[in-house]
């Protein structure tokens, strides 16, 4: 009997497995914050034999090396990635005994050139699960856009026909365990569904739905942006990342955290308050930056954040601090120039605190609109479905280079939730010599049109 464990790291929308049949165990696709794994192996009783990636990941730096190295384990890789470090390749065809359990490798290109799935039986032949990382996802696919635009086509043909592979090759009650698909810019589009098995993908997965032309551009015409660190994550990975540091920043005193926040982002100092964004908007130091540590917190700042910034946290304590740490370092942001914990009067060593109101969308319906500007900081695809009419579109990740087109005034600003609002606004505040009256929409964007303000389509304002 083959017992699957899911790690999940619902930060990125990821979960890794571990694998085992009671004695021997299999890991895959394991993030870089391996303590979990060695702590779940533990309470288990198992020992961690084998180590297997299903591809070169794009959306996180892999704890895979430096757990295989500390266990002595086998490293599976594809034999045909051109990696930096010593591995097992893995190739199509090959029959891995684990313990009682027996691992099979089936490439399945699509989300990148050489990427394989896992098929995983027990000690009778029988395969009881599929591990398919960025392939077969619940009801979608991954993405086929992240290893160069010029291969964007070519790799979601080979997107349909992996799938459809899995479903020719393997029984219908074998267990589904995608690595992408539950929140992460990997996947194509959203999810449906928390389980599946490969019987179940026949009636709900758009590559084995749709004819193939049709499956393409479908999958094709809906991609959007994604986080600009993803284009750091493959080289890193390829290369065999540094073993993982969880330690603590060093302690910052109030007035070394006013010297950075005196020479701001001008200068490369990014001073991150992980605070709840409301709490934040009542007082915060000024030129700070609202990031609060929620489910969204390192996929935005690992975007926004320059390679040569220096990153500084504020934070509420000492744990809250670590919690971020855990964060970043999943997508290899390792140097911290510091930190500094407790109460922000205290941090403030004097100095004013400032602030921004905070309203819903109730509120913004209530202001008459030639006296306001509304800015909409949601992504393209959020965009296509709607806006509050007359709102300037600056998604977030764009909002650095284009802040100069949000004029001084009274500006609010909204996304799906607040979250991404929240940020803008602090950004914009950190905005040395501009007069900006900031009100941040903290409201679920349904609520928009519930609160009586004019939602316009795309595709209606282009024909207006």
């Amino acid at each position: 009997m083959i017992d699957v464990h899911t790690i999940a790291t619902s930060s990125l929308g990821d979960r890794s497995y571990l694998a085992h049949d009671g004695e021997v165990a299999l890991v895959i696709d394991p993030q870089r914050d391996i303590d979990r794994v060695l702590a779940l192996a533990d309470e288990l009783g198992v020992r961690i034999t084998h180590v297997a990636e299903t591809h070169i990941h794009n959306d996180y730096v892999t704890g895979g090396l430096e757990l295989a190295r500390r266990l002595d384990a086998t490293y599976l890789v594809d034999a045909r990635d051109d990696v930096a470090f010593d591995r097992t390749p893995a190739r199509e065809g090959d029959d891995i005994a684990v313990g009682g359990m027996r691992l099979r490798p089936i490439a399945t290109p699509g989300h990148t050139h050489h990427h394989l799935s896992y098929a995983l039986a027990d000690e009778a032949g029988q395969v009881e699960a599929v591990f398919t990382g960025g392939s077969m996802l619940y009801g979608t696919t991954g993405r086929t856009d992240l290893v160069s635009p010029d291969d964007t086509v070519e790799l979601t043909h080979a997107q349909y026909h992996s799938v459809r592979r899995l479903v020719d090759e393997l029984p219908a009650d074998a267990t589904v365990f995608p690595t992408h698909g539950f929140g992460s810019f990997c996947s194509a589009t959203p999810p449906s569904g928390e389980a599946s098995t490969v019987g179940e993908q026949r009636s709900t997965n758009p590559a084995l739905t749709s004819d193939e032309q049709d499956f393409v551009d479908t999958l094709i015409a809906g991609l959007g942006a994604y986080p600009a660190y993803y284009a750091r994550m493959a080289p890193t990975n390829s290369a065999g990342p540094a073993p993982v540091d969880l330690s603590l920043p060093e302690p910052l005193s109030p007035d070394e955290l006013r010297g950075r926040l005196e020479k701001g982002l001008t200068e490369g100092q990014w001073v991150v308050d992980l605070r709840e964004r409301t709490a934040f908007a009542g007082k915060h130091l000024a030129g700070s930056l609202s990031f609060q540590l929620a489910q969204p917190f390192v996929t935005y700042l690992g975007w926004l954040l320059p390679d040569d910034a220096d990153l500084t946290l504020i934070g509420e304590s000492e744990e809250q601090v670590a919690d971020a740490r855990r964060e970043l370092v999943r997508i290899g942001i390792d140097r911290l120039a510091g930190a500094a914990t407790g109460p922000i009067e205290d941090l403030a060593g004097g100095a004013d605190l400032a602030s921004y109101r905070v309203s819903d969308f109730a509120g913004l319906a209530d202001r008459d609109p030639a006296q306001v500007v509304v800015v909409d900081a949601r992504t393209e695809n959020e965009r296509a479905g709607g806006g509050v009419a007359g709102s300037i579109h600056l998604p977030l990740h764009e909002l650095l280079t284009r802040r100069d087109e949000i004029p001084d005034g009274e500006v609010w600003l909204y996304c799906g939730s607040g979250y991404r609002a929240s940020i803008a606004a602090s950004l914009l505040a950190a905005e040395p010599g501009r007069d900006r009256d900031l009100v941040v929409v903290n409201d679920d964007w349904p609520h928009a049109a519930q609160a009586g303000l004019s939602v316009v389509r795309d595709d209606e304002r282009r024909a207006a």
